[in-house]
């Protein structure tokens, strides 16, 4: 027995799925949408510190008691 799928037809019977799951879930995919942005947030934010001149304690303790940015 020799069984073939059109590969048009898996992508679409995944497609399917997904959009399947995405509204039974919406809870669980959120959550790891946001924390997939947050994630990638953090990596840009990482790359632009090591990209800048480096801050005293005092000046980062400052800035949060002003609650500036």
């Amino acid at each position: 027995m020799n069984l073939s799928i059109d590969e048009r037809r898996i992508k679409q019977l995944f497609k399917e799925a997904l959009v399947e799951v995405i509204e039974e879930r919406r809870s669980v995919f959120h959550e790891l949408l946001t924390e997939a942005i947050e994630d990638a947030a953090l990596v840009h934010a990482i790359q632009d510190g090591e990209d800048s001149a480096p801050v005293s304690k005092q000046e980062v303790l400052k800035l949060l008691a002003n609650g500036s940015a």
